[in-house]
């Protein structure tokens, strides 16, 4: 296994709309396992493939809480979700590991329905995905379509970043440069 670097705001690659994954060979499944080891030790609970700097449908969630539970990683192949007939729109903090220590209210759906292939590429479908788990499928998914939760988040909470934002933009972009 290895650890990957994870990509930061202003990286073009967290910006584009990613390929369907057409088939799971073993090197996505160690990509897959390389992620969660990834995850693990940012710490975060979910990464989606764009934040590693790949342009594929992958993403790893495991929202376990560490040291007291077990852990439970899903790896989700082409994922795709909808809201639940009886959902509610509610708001609650999120963080993401490509957008460090920027912490907003993000209004989304309070139970979704999640369908992908896992890592032995059988079809999926959870149903009533709420809490910590259904928000961390829709943020990570958002990832797939270059959409970052920053995007989604009030204009107040935007007026307030924003200068950090530009400013993580600025320093990924350096770094950008300095790798050609």
């Amino acid at each position: 296994m290895a650890l990957l670097p994870i990509r930061t705001y202003g990286d073009p690659v967290l910006r584009k709309k990613c390929t369907p994954i057409t088939e799971i060979t073993p090197e996505l499944r160690q990509l897959a396992k390389d992620m969660l080891e990834t995850m693990y030790k940012a710490p975060g609970c979910g990464l989606a493939a764009p934040q590693v700097g790949l342009n594929i449908r992958l993403v790893v969630i495991d929202t376990s809480i560490p040291d007291e539970e077990e852990p439970n990683p899903y790896i989700m192949f082409n994922p795709e979700w909808e809201a639940e007939p009886d959902a509610e729109m509610v708001d609650y903090d999120e963080g993401c590991l490509s957008v460090p220590d920027i912490f907003c209210n993000v209004v989304r759906p309070n139970k979704v329905c999640v369908r992908f292939f896992d890592i032995n590429g059988e079809a999926q479908e959870i149903h009533n995905c709420d809490g910590l788990f259904g928000r961390c499928i829709q943020h990570e998914v958002d990832h797939l379509s270059g959409d970052l939760f920053v995007d989604k988040i009030s204009t107040a909470d935007r007026t307030m970043t924003q200068s950090k934002l530009k400013k993580m933009a600025k320093d990924t972009q350096a770094k950008l440069k300095g790798k050609h």
